[in-house]
C-alpha cells in the first residue's frame, strides 16, 4: 500500500502526458458533440467516491443535472430507464463488477452515450462502453485502491473541463495549474504530519469523517479506507448533514476528520468544525491553512477547491496506512476483501 501512494505522483505525470491527454481530449470532444442533458455515473466501493466527485464536477462546471445510478433498479428489479439523452459513465478500477457493467450496458441500448473509466482496457467495461479511458496505473499491490483511485479523479475532472472547453482541449491557465499537480503531489506526500499522528487514534472505537461540495467525496473515501484497514467504524457525513443530528455523537471519545477546502464548500465547513469544537472533539483537519478550534492540521497545498481532492487524499491515504499499522493491521490485505467483488 505505501508503494502504491508513492507512485500518485508519478500517475498524475502519465496521464497528463500527451499520450494519455490526446486521448481524453478526443473522448471529451465526442461527448461535448453530443450534448448530453445529464450525466449519470455508476461506480461501486472506491470509485463510488470518485465518481460522487465527478457528478459534482457536472453539475457545477457543466450546469447539468447529475448523480449516481442504483445498479438493483436493473440488475435486481430489471428496470431499464429512459438514457437517451444522458452520458452515462461506468468507473471501475478492474472493470469486471457485473452491476455496473450491465447499467451501461442497458444504458448504451437505450440510447445513452457511454463511457467507461478503468485500469484495464481489455475488461469487460471497457468492450461494453463507446468510449473509454484507460488510466495506466500500473498493477495495485495492496487489496485497498489508492492511485487507481486518484488517476480516476484526475481523468474525470479532464473530461468534464474538456467538455466545457467544446473542444476536448484544457485551456491554457488550466493546463498549467495541472501540470504542478505531480510536484504538489510529491510535496504533499513527503509530509511526515500522517504518521505522527497515527498512534493518537490507535484506541478509538470510532471515528467520524466530514466534507461538504468537493471535499465530500475524499471523506467517503477515507472512512471507506479506514474500515477496511483498521476494522475501524468510521461514519462519513456531508458537513451539513452531520449538523442535522448526527452531530450528538460527536464528543472527546470520537476523533473527527475534517476536509476544509479554500472555497464555498471549505468555508461552509469551517461552521461545522466550530460546531463540532463546542463539544470539545478531538479535530484534525485536512487544509491549507490553520482552523480555529482544531486539534491538528493535515497540510496540503492551496488550490482551487475543484482540485483540492486529488491532494486532499494523500495525507488521509498516509494515515490510514499508519494507523492499520499502529492498530497491529495488516493494510496491505485486510480480511474478507478481493480486489474484484462481484455484486448484482
Amino acid at each position: 500500500m505505501a508503494a502504491d501512494i508513492s507512485e500518485q505522483p508519478e500517475a498524475y505525470a502519465r496521464l497528463l502526458g500527451a499520450d494519455h491527454s490526446g486521448r481524453i481530449a478526443e473522448v471529451a470532444a465526442a461527448i461535448a458533440r453530443r450534448r448530453p442533458r445529464h450525466v449519470v455515473l455508476t461506480a461501486r466501493g472506491t470509485s463510488d467516491y470518485a465518481a460522487l466527485y465527478g457528478a459534482y464536477l457536472a453539475e457545477i462546471r457543466l450546469g447539468l443535472p447529475a448523480g449516481l445510478a442504483s445498479p438493483s433498479v436493473t440488475t435486481l428489479f430489471g428496470a431499464r430507464p429512459d438514457y437517451s439523452q444522458a452520458l452515462v459513465v461506468g468507473v471501475s478500477q478492474s472493470g469486471h463488477s457485473p452491476d455496473l457493467c450491465e447499467v451501461v450496458k442497458v444504458a448504451r441500448e437505450a440510447g445513452a452515450l457511454t463511457l467507461g473509466i478503468t485500469n484495464e482496457p481489455d475488461s469487460e467495461l471497457a468492450g461494453i462502453a463507446e468510449l473509454v479511458i484507460d488510466l495506466s496505473v500500473g498493477v495495485e499491490r495492496a487489496l485497498p485502491a489508492t492511485k487507481t483511485y486518484t488517476a480516476e479523479l484526475l481523468a474525470l475532472l479532464m473530461v468534464i473541463e474538456g467538455v466545457r472547453a467544446g473542444d476536448g482541449r484544457l485551456p491554457a491557465d488550466e493546463r498549467a495549474v495541472l501540470d504542478t499537480l505531480p510536484e504538489l503531489a510529491a510535496t504533499t506526500l513527503a509530509d511526515d504530519t500522517p504518521a505522527e499522528l497515527a498512534p493518537r487514534y490507535r484506541f478509538a472505537n470510532t471515528l467520524v469523517t466530514a466534507g461538504r461540495g468537493y471535499g465530500y467525496p475524499t471523506a467517503r473515501e477515507v472512512a471507506h479506507k479506514i474500515m477496511e484497514t483498521s476494522y475501524l467504524p468510521a461514519l462519513a457525513f456531508s458537513g451539513a448533514d452531520l449538523l442535522h443530528g448526527p452531530l450528538a455523537v460527536t464528543d472527546p471519545d470520537v476523533p473527527v476528520l475534517a476536509v476544509v477546502g479554500g472555497g464555498p464548500g471549505g468555508a461552509s465547513m469551517r461552521e461545522v468544525v466550530t460546531k463540532v469544537g463546542q463539544r470539545r472533539a478531538d479535530v484534525v483537519v485536512v487544509s491549507a491553512t490553520d482552523v480555529p478550534g482544531t486539534t491538528a492540521r493535515l497540510p496540503v497545498p492551496a488550490v482551487d477547491e475543484r482540485y483540492a481532492p486529488l491532494l486532499d487524499i494523500l495525507p488521509l491515504q498516509r494515515l490510514t496506512h499508519a494507523l492499520a499499522l499502529a492498530r497491529g493491521e495488516n493494510p496491505d490485505s485486510p480480511t474478507g476483501i478481493t480486489k474484484v467483488t462481484p455484486t448484482r
